[in-house]
């Protein structure tokens, strides 16, 4: 197939949707599809420099269109909605199927353009949009962010979902034609042996010293009050512990100078995130807003002890008290006593650690990135998407 992808985000850019789509195409060009990804110019590339430390060059080509920062949210950009220029390319070199994986500017000119030229398109949903609201003072709008989320992806043939769960919240919600693309993990790239200890030593801890850690977006959607909540009470139950957070956004100028105790590692990227992970012991990840979680199952395949709320990757993946531990969603008092009491506990960790490692062994990519060309295969042979 000759598969076009339009996405506001993907590598350089570190989160988990960007991970994702990178895996899913580069799986696709192996698997001998022509792939064309459609995205953004980024801040690194505006100032001529396209190489980033730790990113590998991609293996599927790209065209580039102009973007503008998100408000509110500097640090990610969106597209600006090219629908003319999008339908020029395709006139002159059509793909088989356009595949739109995210539903802001960029990819509602993508559906606009393609829906004119009567391309077969499929959507995927990635993030819970509609749930951020109350996050960034927009609670009132949350009705409408899901209305034309539904609007959005009900005029595509078929929209991915990483979880049946989310599948059957969206069919609640009105969506149409959903299916479930799961997510897998590099268990080659996170592994238990890139324990480092010249970095734990950088972390001025011991070998014994429980190191607990967070990854991801330093965002507001991300809830890490509670993370720092339930770190505290940790810390008193074990004194040694001291607590790592790998990533960046918005949150972290803030949360940085009430917590400078705290070590702040910022962006990681390839082995080095991979020895961040494994060098750390117990993962604390109180996010709300997931449609999957990559960073559960990447701490499960680096070895680390995780709680997690009870959804999403965590419901998936985690079986309580024996590979994982798991909290009923949104209990945030729940969250934190147990975190002290998986804290207070660590001659359980080793059988943890091995269950969850043995657990990430299985999560593979290689079924999903095949699902992924069936779905698209499929969208293909139906043809136009539906005149919603």
């Amino acid at each position: 197939m000759k598969v076009a992808l339009v996405t506001e985000t993907y590598p350089p850019e570190v989160n988990g949707v960007a991970m994702t789509l990178s895996r899913l195409t580069a799986g696709l060009a192996a698997r001998g599809h022509a792939v064309e990804v459609i995205r953004p110019r980024q801040k690194v590339e505006m100032s001529g420099n396209r190489s980033v430390e730790g990113v590998s060059p991609s293996p599927v080509a790209e065209y580039l269109v102009p973007g503008v920062d998100i408000p509110s949210y500097s640090t990610l950009r969106m597209g600006l909605p090219v629908r003319g220029r999008l339908r020029r390319r395709w006139q002159a070199s059509r793909p088989d199927v356009v595949h739109v994986a995210t539903e802001g500017p960029l990819g509602l000119a993508a559906l606009s353009a393609a829906r004119a030229l009567q391309l077969p398109v499929t959507s995927s949903f990635h993030t819970n949009f509609h749930a951020y609201g109350g996050h960034y003072g927009l609670r009132l709008l949350k009705g409408a962010a899901l209305g034309y989320l539904r609007w959005f992806h009900n005029r595509t043939l078929c929209t991915l979902v990483p979880t049946g769960e989310g599948a059957r919240q969206l069919a609640e919600s009105g969506f149409e034609r959903t299916a479930v693309l799961a997510r897998g993990v590099d268990g080659v790239l996170f592994h238990p042996g890139r324990r480092s200890p010249v970095l734990r030593r950088s972390w001025n801890v011991g070998d014994a010293d429980p190191v607990v850690i967070y990854v991801g977006r330093i965002a507001a959607e991300k809830n890490l009050g509670l993370a720092v909540e339930a770190f505290e009470a940790v810390r008193r139950v074990v004194p040694a512990a001291c607590f790592v957070l790998v990533g960046d956004g918005p949150e972290r100028a803030a949360l940085t100078g009430r917590n400078p105790h705290f070590i702040w590692a910022g962006v990681r990227r390839g082995e080095d995130l991979a020895a961040h992970y494994a060098s750390a012991d117990l993962f604390l990840f109180p996010s709300v807003t997931e449609t999957f979680g990559n960073v559960v199952t990447e701490a499960m395949a680096s070895g680390l002890v995780v709680v997690a709320f009870d959804y999403a990757s965590a419901r998936e993946h985690l079986r309580e008290g024996d590979n994982g531990y798991t909290v009923p969603l949104e209990d945030r008092s729940g969250f934190v006593a147990k975190a002290t009491a998986v804290a207070g506990a660590r001659d359980a960790w080793p059988a943890i650690r091995a269950r969850a490692r043995e657990t990430a062994r299985d999560i593979t990519w290689d079924s999903i990135i095949d699902r992924f060309a069936l779905e698209l295969s499929k969208a293909q042979a139906v043809g136009r998407a539906p005149a919603a």
